[in-house]
């Protein structure tokens, strides 16, 4: 009896797995039909709207991506007119990013992207809950002998000639 439950278990298991990525993908897949930007970009002019301005460095921490990566965000998002980066007065080598008012009006009608979603929801849990939901995830990349892989930003899978951040 004890082998029927574990392949229920490991069952529901892999189809878990399989909604959040369908969910991951699906939902980033629409937000950039919908906007025609990517998860990312979406995501960035997000969390610049919640904020009078930012550095790239504070982006970057509250998207848990790399700066270099966010800078090439931001380059995409400048070139659509939708931020503007600015050297503060204080210290000309700091830059402070803010929405353009073509940008404060796009985050107005755009969709929540499943990485905003996923952190509010993750901020949203007790310690304990936090912990478990880490264990769980690290379990699972020990498994897979996934330690070392370098993570990649979650975005909507796109055609090999045609990938963005």
């Amino acid at each position: 009896m004890q082998q029927v439950a574990n392949t229920q278990t490991m069952t529901d298991i892999f189809n878990d797995l399989r909604r959040i990525f369908q969910a991951l993908n699906e939902q980033s897949k629409q937000a950039e039909k919908m906007t025609g930007l990517t998860g990312p970009q979406l995501w960035a002019i997000q969390t610049i709207a919640r904020e009078t301005s930012i550095q790239v460095s504070a982006l970057a921490g509250k998207m848990f991506l790399h700066p270099a990566t966010v800078v090439g965000i931001l380059n995409r998002l400048e070139g659509r007119g939708l931020i503007v980066r600015n050297r503060t007065k204080r210290d000309r080598r700091v830059v402070e990013i803010e929405l353009t008012e073509a940008g404060k009006a796009f985050v107005v009608s755009s969709p929540e992207v499943p990485q905003g979603k996923l952190a509010s929801g993750l901020l949203s849990l007790s310690a304990t809950e936090m912990d478990e939901v880490h264990r769980s995830l690290q379990c699972l990349v020990s498994i897979l002998d996934a330690q070392d892989i370098k993570p990649a930003p979650i975005k909507a899978v796109l055609p090999k000639n045609n990938q963005r951040s």
